[in-house]
Protein backbone atom coordinates (compact mmCIF):
# COMPACT_ATOMS: atom_id res chain seq x y z
CA UNK A 1 0.00 0.00 0.00
CA UNK A 2 1.04 3.16 -0.89
CA UNK A 3 1.76 6.58 1.39
CA UNK A 4 -1.36 7.58 2.83
CA UNK A 5 -3.19 10.96 1.53
CA UNK A 6 -5.21 13.55 3.94
CA UNK A 7 -8.78 14.24 3.29
CA UNK A 8 -9.68 17.64 3.24
CA UNK A 9 -12.88 17.37 5.41
CA UNK A 10 -12.87 17.28 8.78
CA UNK A 11 -14.50 14.54 10.94
CA UNK A 12 -18.20 14.74 11.37
CA UNK A 13 -18.62 15.20 15.09
CA UNK A 14 -21.85 13.27 14.88
CA UNK A 15 -19.51 10.02 14.26
CA UNK A 16 -16.04 11.18 16.30
CA UNK A 17 -16.47 12.59 19.16
CA UNK A 18 -13.47 14.37 19.43
CA UNK A 19 -11.63 18.03 18.59
CA UNK A 20 -11.85 17.91 14.75
CA UNK A 21 -8.83 19.72 12.91
CA UNK A 22 -8.65 20.16 9.98
CA UNK A 23 -5.50 18.38 7.59
CA UNK A 24 -4.41 22.19 6.48
CA UNK A 25 -3.75 23.23 9.84
CA UNK A 26 -1.18 20.34 10.77
CA UNK A 27 2.11 19.02 9.81
CA UNK A 28 2.77 17.17 6.49
CA UNK A 29 3.94 14.50 8.72
CA UNK A 30 0.94 14.09 10.66
CA UNK A 31 -0.89 11.13 9.18
CA UNK A 32 2.93 9.48 8.12
CA UNK A 33 4.01 9.63 12.30
CA UNK A 34 1.59 6.99 13.53
CA UNK A 35 2.43 4.60 11.14
CA UNK A 36 5.76 4.32 12.91
CA UNK A 37 4.39 2.28 16.23
CA UNK A 38 7.61 1.99 18.86
CA UNK A 39 10.31 3.31 17.03
CA UNK A 40 13.32 0.77 17.34
CA UNK A 41 16.65 2.67 18.57
CA UNK A 42 18.68 0.05 16.08
CA UNK A 43 16.36 1.14 13.04
CA UNK A 44 16.56 4.79 13.51
CA UNK A 45 19.97 5.03 13.37
CA UNK A 46 20.17 3.22 10.29
CA UNK A 47 17.70 5.90 8.99
CA UNK A 48 19.78 8.95 10.11
CA UNK A 49 22.63 7.40 8.78
CA UNK A 50 20.68 6.51 5.18
CA UNK A 51 19.55 10.33 5.71
CA UNK A 52 22.88 11.63 6.29
CA UNK A 53 24.38 9.28 3.13
CA UNK A 54 22.13 10.74 0.59
CA UNK A 55 21.65 14.24 2.13
CA UNK A 56 24.34 15.17 3.79
CA UNK A 57 27.12 15.41 1.10
CA UNK A 58 24.77 17.34 -1.04
CA UNK A 59 23.92 19.91 1.40
CA UNK A 60 28.29 20.05 1.82
CA UNK A 61 28.71 20.43 -1.52
CA UNK A 62 26.26 23.70 -2.34
CA UNK A 63 27.31 25.22 0.51
CA UNK A 64 30.69 24.67 -0.39
CA UNK A 65 30.15 26.23 -4.00
CA UNK A 66 27.81 29.05 -3.26
CA UNK A 67 30.49 30.39 -0.14
CA UNK A 68 33.54 29.82 -3.41
CA UNK A 69 31.40 31.84 -5.75
CA UNK A 70 30.65 34.48 -3.27
CA UNK A 71 34.28 35.11 -2.18
CA UNK A 72 35.34 35.41 -5.85
CA UNK A 73 35.12 38.81 -5.52
CA UNK A 74 37.71 38.98 -3.04
CA UNK A 75 40.00 36.86 -4.58
CA UNK A 76 39.93 38.67 -8.00
CA UNK A 77 40.83 41.97 -6.25
CA UNK A 78 44.33 40.19 -6.62
CA UNK A 79 43.88 38.70 -10.12
CA UNK A 80 43.22 41.94 -11.46
CA UNK A 81 39.90 43.26 -11.82
CA UNK A 82 39.62 46.29 -10.26
CA UNK A 83 42.40 47.26 -12.64
CA UNK A 84 40.51 45.71 -15.49
CA UNK A 85 36.96 47.16 -14.57
CA UNK A 86 38.59 50.61 -13.51
CA UNK A 87 37.21 49.97 -10.24
CA UNK A 88 37.63 52.86 -6.74
CA UNK A 89 37.78 51.75 -3.60
CA UNK A 90 34.42 52.89 -2.98
CA UNK A 91 32.98 51.25 -6.06
CA UNK A 92 34.89 47.89 -4.75
CA UNK A 93 32.94 48.30 -1.26
CA UNK A 94 29.44 48.98 -3.04
CA UNK A 95 30.13 45.47 -4.96
CA UNK A 96 30.47 43.86 -1.21
CA UNK A 97 27.51 45.89 -0.02
CA UNK A 98 25.14 45.67 -3.14
CA UNK A 99 25.52 41.54 -2.68
CA UNK A 100 23.98 42.14 0.71
CA UNK A 101 21.64 44.48 0.10
CA UNK A 102 19.77 42.11 -2.34
CA UNK A 103 20.19 39.38 -0.18
CA UNK A 104 18.25 41.49 2.20
CA UNK A 105 15.69 42.36 -0.21
CA UNK A 106 14.91 38.86 -1.27
CA UNK A 107 15.11 36.99 2.38
CA UNK A 108 11.29 37.05 3.29
CA UNK A 109 9.92 36.19 -0.21
CA UNK A 110 12.59 33.29 -0.62
CA UNK A 111 11.64 32.03 2.48
CA UNK A 112 7.90 32.09 2.18
CA UNK A 113 8.88 30.57 -1.78
CA UNK A 114 11.09 27.84 0.24
CA UNK A 115 7.02 27.40 2.42
CA UNK A 116 5.23 27.64 -0.87
CA UNK A 117 7.41 25.31 -3.47
CA UNK A 118 9.64 22.18 -3.06
CA UNK A 119 12.40 23.34 -1.14
CA UNK A 120 15.18 21.56 -2.88
CA UNK A 121 13.60 22.24 -6.33
CA UNK A 122 13.51 26.10 -5.42
CA UNK A 123 17.33 26.09 -3.64
CA UNK A 124 18.23 24.26 -7.40
CA UNK A 125 16.31 27.11 -9.30
CA UNK A 126 18.04 29.86 -7.59
CA UNK A 127 21.94 28.42 -7.53
CA UNK A 128 21.58 27.49 -11.48
CA UNK A 129 20.16 31.53 -11.81
CA UNK A 130 23.23 31.76 -9.61
CA UNK A 131 25.69 30.39 -11.77
CA UNK A 132 25.23 32.05 -14.67
CA UNK A 133 25.07 35.02 -13.39
CA UNK A 134 28.72 34.50 -11.96
CA UNK A 135 29.32 33.55 -15.04
CA UNK A 136 28.52 36.74 -16.59
CA UNK A 137 30.88 38.52 -14.37
CA UNK A 138 33.59 37.54 -17.00
CA UNK A 139 31.72 39.72 -19.32
CA UNK A 140 31.84 42.54 -17.13
CA UNK A 141 34.20 45.66 -18.35
CA UNK A 142 32.82 48.16 -15.80
CA UNK A 143 31.66 48.63 -12.36
CA UNK A 144 27.66 48.85 -13.49
CA UNK A 145 27.74 45.37 -15.09
CA UNK A 146 29.60 44.00 -11.97
CA UNK A 147 26.95 45.91 -9.94
CA UNK A 148 24.07 43.73 -11.50
CA UNK A 149 25.62 40.96 -11.27
CA UNK A 150 26.32 40.57 -7.92
CA UNK A 151 23.15 42.06 -6.60
CA UNK A 152 21.76 38.97 -8.81
CA UNK A 153 23.81 36.08 -6.54
CA UNK A 154 22.68 38.58 -3.89
CA UNK A 155 19.07 38.08 -4.71
CA UNK A 156 19.45 34.02 -5.38
CA UNK A 157 21.95 33.51 -2.26
CA UNK A 158 18.94 34.26 0.15
CA UNK A 159 17.58 30.77 -0.74
CA UNK A 160 20.32 28.73 0.22
CA UNK A 161 21.05 29.03 3.86
CA UNK A 162 17.42 29.39 4.91
CA UNK A 163 16.77 26.42 2.80
CA UNK A 164 19.30 24.46 4.69
CA UNK A 165 18.15 25.48 8.39
CA UNK A 166 14.36 24.48 7.20
CA UNK A 167 15.64 21.18 5.77
CA UNK A 168 18.31 20.17 8.93
CA UNK A 169 14.48 20.53 11.27
CA UNK A 170 13.03 18.34 9.05
CA UNK A 171 15.18 15.46 9.14
CA UNK A 172 17.35 15.65 11.89
CA UNK A 173 16.58 15.66 16.02
CA UNK A 174 17.80 19.01 17.80
CA UNK A 175 20.83 17.36 19.00
CA UNK A 176 21.50 16.11 15.67
CA UNK A 177 21.19 19.47 14.15
CA UNK A 178 23.64 21.39 15.95
CA UNK A 179 26.57 18.36 14.10
CA UNK A 180 25.02 18.63 10.48
CA UNK A 181 24.82 22.68 10.63
CA UNK A 182 29.27 22.09 11.41
CA UNK A 183 29.17 20.14 8.50
CA UNK A 184 27.95 21.68 5.88
CA UNK A 185 29.03 24.98 7.12
CA UNK A 186 32.08 24.14 7.87
CA UNK A 187 32.23 24.00 3.68
CA UNK A 188 33.09 27.95 3.91
CA UNK A 189 36.62 26.83 4.85
CA UNK A 190 36.59 24.36 2.11
CA UNK A 191 35.86 26.79 0.16
CA UNK A 192 38.47 28.61 0.74
CA UNK A 193 40.98 25.77 0.06
CA UNK A 194 39.10 25.26 -3.21
CA UNK A 195 39.43 28.86 -4.25
CA UNK A 196 42.54 29.06 -2.71
CA UNK A 197 43.92 26.79 -5.45
CA UNK A 198 42.15 28.01 -8.09
CA UNK A 199 42.94 31.46 -7.79
CA UNK A 200 46.68 29.88 -7.55
CA UNK A 201 45.76 28.28 -10.81
CA UNK A 202 44.44 31.26 -12.54
CA UNK A 203 47.42 33.12 -12.06
CA UNK A 204 49.25 30.75 -14.26
CA UNK A 205 46.91 30.82 -17.32
CA UNK A 206 47.90 33.12 -20.02
CA UNK A 207 45.90 33.86 -22.54
CA UNK A 208 45.02 36.72 -25.01
CA UNK A 209 42.27 38.79 -23.84
CA UNK A 210 41.33 36.78 -20.88
CA UNK A 211 42.69 37.74 -17.72
CA UNK A 212 43.02 35.62 -14.59
CA UNK A 213 40.16 36.86 -12.61
CA UNK A 214 37.77 36.52 -15.58
CA UNK A 215 39.22 32.52 -15.84
CA UNK A 216 38.20 32.25 -12.23
CA UNK A 217 34.58 33.74 -13.13
CA UNK A 218 34.03 30.74 -15.45
CA UNK A 219 35.51 28.16 -13.93
CA UNK A 220 33.38 28.69 -10.06
CA UNK A 221 30.29 29.15 -12.41
CA UNK A 222 30.33 26.19 -14.24
CA UNK A 223 30.83 24.03 -10.96
CA UNK A 224 27.66 25.67 -9.86
CA UNK A 225 25.79 24.84 -12.53
CA UNK A 226 26.94 21.52 -12.58
CA UNK A 227 25.84 21.40 -8.96
CA UNK A 228 22.74 23.27 -9.36
CA UNK A 229 21.48 20.64 -12.11
CA UNK A 230 22.42 17.48 -9.50
CA UNK A 231 21.19 18.77 -6.85
CA UNK A 232 17.43 19.33 -8.45
CA UNK A 233 17.14 15.78 -9.85
CA UNK A 234 18.54 14.30 -6.74
CA UNK A 235 17.77 16.45 -3.35
CA UNK A 236 14.80 15.52 -1.63
CA UNK A 237 12.25 18.16 -0.51
CA UNK A 238 10.79 16.74 3.02
CA UNK A 239 11.36 13.15 4.53
CA UNK A 240 7.88 12.63 4.05
CA UNK A 241 8.67 12.33 0.37
CA UNK A 242 12.08 11.45 0.09
CA UNK A 243 13.07 9.05 -2.74
CA UNK A 244 15.63 6.73 -1.14
CA UNK A 245 13.36 5.94 2.18
CA UNK A 246 10.78 3.25 1.73
CA UNK A 247 7.55 4.55 3.20
CA UNK A 248 8.19 2.43 6.33
CA UNK A 249 11.58 4.38 6.68
CA UNK A 250 9.66 7.52 6.33
CA UNK A 251 7.27 7.21 8.81
CA UNK A 252 10.44 6.69 11.11
CA UNK A 253 11.82 9.11 9.99
CA UNK A 254 9.40 11.90 10.97
CA UNK A 255 8.63 9.78 13.89
CA UNK A 256 12.55 10.30 14.98
CA UNK A 257 11.86 14.44 15.20
CA UNK A 258 9.44 14.21 17.45
CA UNK A 259 10.97 15.00 20.58
CA UNK A 260 11.71 18.59 18.16
CA UNK A 261 8.38 19.21 19.16
CA UNK A 262 8.49 21.53 15.73
CA UNK A 263 6.75 18.73 13.43
CA UNK A 264 8.70 18.49 9.39
CA UNK A 265 6.60 21.72 7.52
CA UNK A 266 3.44 23.17 6.87
CA UNK A 267 2.67 24.53 3.28
CA UNK A 268 0.03 26.96 4.63
CA UNK A 269 1.08 30.76 5.49
CA UNK A 270 -0.53 31.07 9.29
CA UNK A 271 -0.35 35.10 9.86
CA UNK A 272 -0.96 34.59 13.25
CA UNK A 273 2.27 32.62 13.89
CA UNK A 274 4.17 35.68 11.47
CA UNK A 275 2.71 38.35 14.11
CA UNK A 276 3.78 35.85 17.08
CA UNK A 277 7.56 35.75 15.73
CA UNK A 278 7.14 39.58 15.65
CA UNK A 279 6.37 39.55 19.24
CA UNK A 280 9.09 37.31 20.10
CA UNK A 281 12.38 38.76 22.12
CA UNK A 282 14.55 36.12 21.71
CA UNK A 283 13.73 36.67 17.85
CA UNK A 284 14.91 40.02 17.92
CA UNK A 285 17.84 39.15 20.21
CA UNK A 286 18.75 36.38 17.67
CA UNK A 287 18.83 39.31 14.92
CA UNK A 288 21.14 41.24 16.80
CA UNK A 289 23.24 38.65 17.19
CA UNK A 290 23.40 37.84 13.67
CA UNK A 291 23.68 41.48 12.60
CA UNK A 292 27.00 42.13 14.88
CA UNK A 293 28.72 38.90 14.21
CA UNK A 294 28.68 39.24 10.66
CA UNK A 295 30.24 42.78 10.50
CA UNK A 296 33.35 41.03 10.55
CA UNK A 297 31.97 38.84 7.66
CA UNK A 298 33.58 41.96 5.31
CA UNK A 299 37.06 40.47 5.44
CA UNK A 300 36.33 37.96 3.44
CA UNK A 301 36.21 40.86 0.06
CA UNK A 302 39.43 42.39 2.71
CA UNK A 303 41.44 39.50 3.44
CA UNK A 304 43.44 39.15 0.08
CA UNK A 305 44.03 42.95 0.40
CA UNK A 306 45.27 42.71 3.52
CA UNK A 307 47.22 40.03 3.36
CA UNK A 308 48.94 41.57 0.19
CA UNK A 309 49.49 45.00 2.21
CA UNK A 310 51.63 43.18 4.89
CA UNK A 311 53.92 42.29 2.47
CA UNK A 312 53.39 38.82 0.69
CA UNK A 313 53.54 38.73 -3.13
CA UNK A 314 50.23 37.70 -5.35
CA UNK A 315 50.86 33.94 -5.42
CA UNK A 316 51.97 33.92 -1.66
CA UNK A 317 48.52 35.62 -0.49
CA UNK A 318 46.47 33.10 -2.57
CA UNK A 319 47.93 30.34 -1.22
CA UNK A 320 48.02 31.88 2.87
CA UNK A 321 44.06 32.29 1.75
CA UNK A 322 43.87 28.67 1.86
CA UNK A 323 45.14 28.73 5.88
CA UNK A 324 41.95 30.53 6.58
CA UNK A 325 39.63 27.83 5.35
CA UNK A 326 41.96 25.12 7.56
CA UNK A 327 40.64 27.39 10.75
CA UNK A 328 37.77 27.70 9.98
CA UNK A 329 36.42 23.97 9.34
CA UNK A 330 38.83 23.06 12.64
CA UNK A 331 37.12 24.98 14.96
CA UNK A 332 33.46 24.94 13.31
CA UNK A 333 34.08 20.64 14.04
CA UNK A 334 35.59 21.41 17.06
CA UNK A 335 32.76 23.86 18.41
CA UNK A 336 29.71 21.88 16.82
CA UNK A 337 30.81 18.83 18.23
CA UNK A 338 31.87 20.64 21.98
CA UNK A 339 27.86 21.61 22.14
CA UNK A 340 26.93 18.41 20.62
CA UNK A 341 28.09 16.55 23.57
CA UNK A 342 27.87 19.21 26.25
CA UNK A 343 23.88 19.60 26.96
CA UNK A 344 22.58 23.09 26.80
CA UNK A 345 26.47 24.06 26.30
CA UNK A 346 25.47 26.68 23.19
CA UNK A 347 25.93 29.84 24.89
CA UNK A 348 29.35 28.83 26.54
CA UNK A 349 30.96 27.50 23.56
CA UNK A 350 30.54 30.41 21.57
CA UNK A 351 31.31 32.92 23.72
CA UNK A 352 34.40 30.93 24.41
CA UNK A 353 35.32 30.70 20.88
CA UNK A 354 34.92 34.67 20.64
CA UNK A 355 38.12 34.83 22.63
CA UNK A 356 40.47 34.09 19.88
CA UNK A 357 38.79 36.69 17.68
CA UNK A 358 39.42 39.78 20.36
CA UNK A 359 43.12 38.02 20.89
CA UNK A 360 43.50 38.78 17.12
CA UNK A 361 42.15 42.22 16.94
CA UNK A 362 44.78 43.03 19.45
CA UNK A 363 47.48 41.64 17.64
CA UNK A 364 46.53 43.12 14.83
CA UNK A 365 45.90 46.77 16.46
CA UNK A 366 49.18 46.71 18.74
CA UNK A 367 52.14 44.73 16.84
CA UNK A 368 54.92 46.13 14.58
CA UNK A 369 53.77 46.93 11.16
CA UNK A 370 56.76 45.33 9.94
CA UNK A 371 55.90 42.33 11.76
CA UNK A 372 54.26 40.43 8.94
CA UNK A 373 54.25 36.87 9.99
CA UNK A 374 52.59 37.84 13.67
CA UNK A 375 49.95 40.24 11.50
CA UNK A 376 49.14 37.05 9.93
CA UNK A 377 48.71 35.12 12.76
CA UNK A 378 46.54 37.44 14.24
CA UNK A 379 44.21 38.09 10.92
CA UNK A 380 44.10 34.07 11.17
CA UNK A 381 42.98 34.12 14.92
CA UNK A 382 39.81 36.64 14.11
CA UNK A 383 38.47 33.20 12.01
CA UNK A 384 37.99 31.37 15.12
CA UNK A 385 34.50 33.20 16.52
CA UNK A 386 32.40 31.86 13.08
CA UNK A 387 31.85 28.67 15.39
CA UNK A 388 29.28 30.86 17.25
CA UNK A 389 27.84 31.92 14.52
CA UNK A 390 26.87 28.55 13.27
CA UNK A 391 25.34 27.89 16.98
CA UNK A 392 22.95 30.12 16.79
CA UNK A 393 21.84 29.25 13.43
CA UNK A 394 21.01 25.54 14.77
CA UNK A 395 19.90 26.97 18.15
CA UNK A 396 17.86 29.65 16.40
CA UNK A 397 15.60 26.45 14.63
CA UNK A 398 16.13 24.30 17.28
CA UNK A 399 14.26 26.97 19.68
CA UNK A 400 11.37 28.26 17.61
CA UNK A 401 8.20 26.02 16.41
CA UNK A 402 5.32 26.34 14.28
CA UNK A 403 6.38 26.39 10.48
CA UNK A 404 5.74 29.95 9.93
CA UNK A 405 6.69 31.45 12.74
CA UNK A 406 10.18 29.40 11.77
CA UNK A 407 10.34 30.69 8.46
CA UNK A 408 9.48 34.20 9.77
CA UNK A 409 12.29 34.21 12.29
CA UNK A 410 14.83 32.47 10.02
CA UNK A 411 14.22 35.34 7.66
CA UNK A 412 14.58 37.90 10.01
CA UNK A 413 17.84 36.95 11.55
CA UNK A 414 19.13 36.68 7.52
CA UNK A 415 17.96 39.92 7.55
CA UNK A 416 20.12 41.00 9.72
CA UNK A 417 22.95 39.13 8.96
CA UNK A 418 22.42 40.94 5.78
CA UNK A 419 22.51 44.18 7.47
CA UNK A 420 25.54 43.70 9.22
CA UNK A 421 27.64 42.34 5.91
CA UNK A 422 26.28 45.32 3.76
CA UNK A 423 27.01 48.22 6.05
CA UNK A 424 30.43 46.85 6.81
CA UNK A 425 32.15 47.42 4.09
CA UNK A 426 32.35 50.84 3.99
CA UNK A 427 34.80 50.51 7.29
CA UNK A 428 37.50 49.95 4.69
CA UNK A 429 38.60 53.44 3.84
CA UNK A 430 41.29 54.35 1.83
CA UNK A 431 42.14 57.24 4.64
CA UNK A 432 42.70 54.30 6.87
CA UNK A 433 45.30 52.19 5.33
CA UNK A 434 47.29 50.42 5.76
CA UNK A 435 46.90 49.96 9.61
CA UNK A 436 42.94 50.02 9.19
CA UNK A 437 42.82 50.93 13.30
CA UNK A 438 39.35 52.14 13.18
CA UNK A 439 38.04 49.03 10.90
CA UNK A 440 39.68 46.59 13.52
CA UNK A 441 38.50 48.12 16.29
CA UNK A 442 34.96 48.31 15.42
CA UNK A 443 35.11 44.53 14.91
CA UNK A 444 36.45 43.72 18.41
CA UNK A 445 33.58 46.08 19.97
CA UNK A 446 31.32 43.64 17.73
CA UNK A 447 32.56 40.55 18.83
CA UNK A 448 32.37 41.83 22.51
CA UNK A 449 28.81 42.61 22.16
CA UNK A 450 28.27 39.11 20.36
CA UNK A 451 29.76 37.04 23.61
CA UNK A 452 27.41 39.39 25.90
CA UNK A 453 24.14 38.61 23.49
CA UNK A 454 24.59 34.84 23.92
CA UNK A 455 24.86 34.62 27.51
CA UNK A 456 21.43 37.34 27.26
CA UNK A 457 19.67 34.44 25.05
CA UNK A 458 20.75 31.83 27.29
CA UNK A 459 19.37 33.58 30.02
CA UNK A 460 16.22 34.90 28.77
CA UNK A 461 15.15 31.22 27.25
CA UNK A 462 16.24 29.94 30.76
CA UNK A 463 14.07 31.56 32.38
CA UNK A 464 10.83 30.96 30.34
CA UNK A 465 11.79 26.91 30.92
CA UNK A 466 11.32 27.80 34.87
CA UNK A 467 8.42 29.35 34.15
CA UNK A 468 6.74 26.72 32.40
CA UNK A 469 8.08 24.00 34.63
CA UNK A 470 5.78 25.90 37.60
CA UNK A 471 2.79 25.48 35.14
CA UNK A 472 0.33 22.83 35.35
CA UNK A 473 -0.55 20.48 32.16
CA UNK A 474 -1.93 22.08 29.28
CA UNK A 475 -4.53 19.59 27.65
CA UNK A 476 -6.06 21.43 25.14
CA UNK A 477 -4.35 20.02 22.42
CA UNK A 478 -4.45 16.62 23.65
CA UNK A 479 -6.99 14.72 21.59
CA UNK A 480 -7.53 16.22 18.41
CA UNK A 481 -7.99 14.22 15.26
CA UNK A 482 -7.50 14.09 11.50
CA UNK A 483 -9.51 12.01 8.62
CA UNK A 484 -6.82 9.84 6.46
CA UNK A 485 -8.32 8.34 3.49
CA UNK A 486 -6.15 5.40 2.28
CA UNK A 487 -6.14 3.97 -1.57
CA UNK A 488 -8.05 1.19 -1.19
CA UNK A 489 -11.40 3.83 -0.20
CA UNK A 490 -10.84 3.12 4.14
CA UNK A 491 -11.20 5.86 6.16
CA UNK A 492 -8.70 6.03 9.47
CA UNK A 493 -9.16 7.86 12.34
CA UNK A 494 -5.68 9.54 13.37
CA UNK A 495 -4.99 10.90 16.22
CA UNK A 496 -2.28 13.90 16.02
CA UNK A 497 0.05 13.73 18.71
CA UNK A 498 0.77 17.56 20.13
CA UNK A 499 3.94 17.77 18.02
CA UNK A 500 2.65 17.71 14.87
CA UNK A 501 -0.27 19.97 15.14
CA UNK A 502 2.26 23.16 13.95
CA UNK A 503 1.90 24.57 17.63
CA UNK A 504 4.47 27.66 17.69
CA UNK A 505 6.81 27.03 21.02
CA UNK A 506 4.66 30.05 23.06
CA UNK A 507 1.05 27.42 22.30
CA UNK A 508 2.97 24.28 23.21
CA UNK A 509 3.33 24.84 26.94
CA UNK A 510 5.07 21.39 26.89
CA UNK A 511 7.69 22.78 24.59
CA UNK A 512 10.87 22.94 26.17
CA UNK A 513 13.71 25.07 24.92
CA UNK A 514 17.32 23.64 24.58
CA UNK A 515 20.10 26.03 25.99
Amino acid sequence: MGSPEFDEKSFNPEVVHHVEVSSKEVDTGAALVGEAGDIDPAEAIRVRKKIDRHILPMMCVLDCVQFMDKITLGNSAILGITTATHLTTNQYNWLGTIFFLSHLVSEYPQNLALQKYPVGKWMSLNTVVWSVALCCHAACTNFAGLFICRAILGLCEGSITAGFMIVSSMFYTRNEQTLRYGYWFSMNGMAQIVCGFISFGCLHIQTTNFEPWQWLMIITGVITFINGVCFFFLFPDSPTTAWFLTSEERALAVARIKENQTGVENKHFKKEQMIEALLDPKTWMFALFAAFENVPNSLNNQRSLIVSSFGFTNLQTTLLGCVDGVIEITTILTGVNIAARVPNSRAYVGTLFFIPNIVGVIVINTLPWSDKVGLLFGQWLTGVGITAFVLSLSWVSSVTAGHTKRITTNAIMLCAFCIGNAAAPFMWQEKYKPRNHVPWTIIGICYAICMMLLLAIRYHLNYENQLRDLEPHDDQYDDMYIERVNEDGTIDEIKVEKEFLDLTDKQNRDFRYVL
